[in-house]
Formats: C-alpha cells, sequence, structure tokens
C-alpha cells in the first residue's frame, strides 16, 4: 500500500460510478472497479464515493461491497456512499455496517428511480419531516451525513438543525456556466451558498460536472470546501491518460488553487 497522502485544504473523492456503466456493456467484467479504485488511491486519492441506484445501471450493490473489502487496506482514505435515502441507499449502508465494513459518509440525493442523473438538491423546510429520521438512522450506523444542495443560502441553517454535518452543493450550474459571462456571477453564487453553510455549523463539499478545467477556480472562489467528488470528466480523462496520471492532475488543480 502506498503511503498515505497530506489531506489538503480540499480533498479528492473519485467517482466510480461511469468504469462500472462502461463493464456492464458487456459480460467480462472489465473495466473493473477494484482495479480503478485501487490505481487512483496508489495516486494519491483521499478517497471513493460510488451511486448504487436502485436499477443498478452501473454500480451494482455487491460493487460496493467489494470496494468496501479493498478499503479496509486504506483506513485513511473514504467511502462515500451516494443515493437517494428513500431508495437503497440506507439498506446498503446497513450490510456495510453489519459486514464491518467502512463508511464514512452518506450523501443523500433527491433523485427519482430512473433518474438520468443528479440534477438538483433537496428542497428545505419542505423535505424537513422525510430527512430527519433518515439522518438519524444514517448516523446511528456511524457515517457523517452530506445532504446534496442547491446553491442557495437560505436552506443551510434548515439543514444543519436537521442534524447533518455537511451539504455538497451542486455544481452543474457553474459548469455550465464555464464559458459564458454568467461564470463569475455562478462563482458568487457559490461562495455565498458555502458561507452561509459555514456560518451555520455546516462543512461544505461540491460536485457535477467539475473538471480540469473549472476546478482551480471554483476552489478559489469558495474557500474552505472539504471535499470535491468528480466522476464522469475524471473517468474520461483517465480513458486517454491513465488512472494515474489524471488523479495527479485533479490533485494539482487542487494544489494550485490552495497552496500558499
Amino acid at each position: 500500500m502506498a503511503s498515505v497522502p497530506r489531506v489538503p485544504h480540499t480533498a479528492l473523492s473519485v467517482n466510480l460510478n461511469k468504469v462500472a456503466l462502461l463493464r456492464n456493456a458487456r459480460q467480462l467484467g472489465i473495466p473493473s472497479l477494484t482495479r480503478a479504485a485501487t490505481q487512483c488511491l496508489q495516486a494519491g486519492a483521499h478517497g471513493i464515493t460510488l451511486h448504487p441506484r436502485p436499477d443498478q445501471r452501473h454500480v451494482r450493490t455487491s460493487d460496493v461491497f467489494e470496494l468496501g473489502e479493498l478499503l479496509l487496506d486504506w483506513p485513511e482514505r473514504e467511502f462515500n456512499i451516494e443515493g437517494n435515502p428513500t431508495h437503497n441507499l440506507l439498506d446498503v449502508a446497513r450490510e456495510l455496517k453489519r459486514r464491518g465494513l467502512p463508511l464514512q459518509q452518506l450523501t443523500f440525493v433527491p433523485d427519482s428511480v430512473g433518474q438520468f442523473t443528479s440534477d438538483h438538491g433537496w428542497n428545505l423546510p419542505a423535505d424537513a419531516d422525510l430527512l430527519r429520521p433518515l439522518i438519524a438512522q444514517a448516523q446511528a450506523l456511524g457515517a457523517r451525513v452530506s445532504l446534496f444542495m442547491d446553491a442557495d443560502p437560505q436552506p443551510m441553517a434548515a439543514a444543519r438543525a436537521l442534524g447533518a454535518e455537511r451539504v455538497e452543493l451542486y455544481t452543474e450550474p457553474y459548469a455550465a456556466a464555464w464559458h459564458t459571462p454568467q461564470r463569475n456571477a455562478q462563482l458568487q453564487r457559490y461562495r455565498a451558498a458555502a458561507q452561509a453553510a459555514q456560518d451555520a455549523g455546516l462543512e461544505v463539499n461540491a460536485g457535477h460536472d467539475l473538471n480540469r478545467d473549472n476546478l482551480s477556480a471554483l476552489l478559489r472562489a469558495v474557500p474552505g470546501l472539504r471535499e470535491v467528488s468528480i466522476g464522469h470528466a475524471l473517468v474520461a480523462d483517465a480513458l486517454e491518460r491513465g488512472y494515474a496520471a489524471t488523479v495527479a492532475d485533479y490533485l494539482r488543480c487542487i494544489a494550485v488553487a490552495q497552496d500558499p
């Protein structure tokens, strides 16, 4: 096992769903999620993210347990499982706990069963009564709870009042504005939302459509981000560059934004 890297201000968690999607196109078991995760961790990634949807169209439930076994050998890295807590997420978490496998974070995402990809955050306070007992159940399993949220300062205090420890800011609107005059306005939205979350006592993650072009600017504009979860762009880059070189590139994007 490679030496554990010093965790910077922002940790990189690699989402491997798209590796699973490619594997599922055939019945050959390739590409391997465990090999992908191992190479990413060896290259310095601080964690692995999986989103096992109920239809298992990419990550399967069995993948979660196999990656959990792998992460036993990487005790300083984090395992983040995301999904809708009203679907299969908590059942997967309970089975991880039963098997004695690691699970540092559960990210609650308000996806519908057949949703193509995550495209919005929770609606607070409207979803508060739904989420409150589910957050308590997740925390009883020893997991930190992060709520997937739009970049809106208003509901952050409500998220903290429910007991969540973190929020993950949904960054697709920022990524979509990258090549437009609205880029700076979007960055200010995310800065304001993150500040409101931090003022409420929450830690802040970010994810969705982040890539090597737009990551550093987000980190400069939004200080204090604890984690970025990156999948689609990172896996696409890895098809051309390999996992090790790609993870190193993303770690450099973090470093150039945050090193003094």
